[in-house]
């Protein structure tokens, strides 16, 4: 079974011997329409209406309660992350005494932001980089190529930031 786009529109090809549930009268290499295929998306002629209403009911509306719920999600983040990543929780142990003697030993306002922000930069790549290894984990647990390389080259950007923010910080503190 094979995905090609016909006319703009995305259909199956299904060659008759390789799918064996295929009609016995169809002839081989015939297109159709793929069944996941979604029906086109209606747009409001309203311009007071939303074009997002009609999207998908759990995607959130907008306003406060998007904040409110992107807030939660965040926490339910970090909370995931202490709980399940050894590596988040080891550089969050050297994060926090760290930021307090960015905040405090900083010789001046753009160097207490070029500290603090590589300390931010590394959980940020980190927390990425724990997505990515979660998400390949969640695909397959079975050893693949591509799934291997996804979590090296996460791995690879942990250590990228890892060195910047050392060398931020000897050069800020360089005499």
């Amino acid at each position: 079974m094979v995905h090609r786009a016909v006319d703009g529109q995305c259909r199956l090809f299904l060659p008759h011997a390789a799918d064996p549930r295929s009609p016995p009268g169809r002839p081989k290499g015939e297109y159709r329409k793929a069944q996941t295929e979604s029906p086109p998306v209606s747009r409001p002629t309203d311009p007071t209406e939303s074009a997002d209403d009609d999207i998908h009911p759990m995607k959130s509306r907008s306003g406060l309660q998007r904040i409110w719920r992107a807030t939660g999600y965040s926490v339910a983040g970090f909370r995931a992350a202490y709980r399940h990543e050894a590596a988040f929780r080891q550089e969050l142990a050297l994060a926090v005494p760290a930021l307090v003697l960015a905040l405090w030993l900083a010789p001046g306002a753009w160097q207490r932001v070029v500290l603090v922000g590589s300390i931010l930069l590394v959980l940020i790549v980190e927390l990425l980089n724990s997505a990515v290894e979660a998400l390949a984990d969640a695909v397959s647990l079975e050893q693949r190529a591509l799934l291997g390389r996804a979590k090296d080259l996460g791995s690879a950007a942990v250590m990228l930031s890892l060195i910047g923010c050392v060398a931020a910080w000897v050069l800020v503190f360089w005499p």
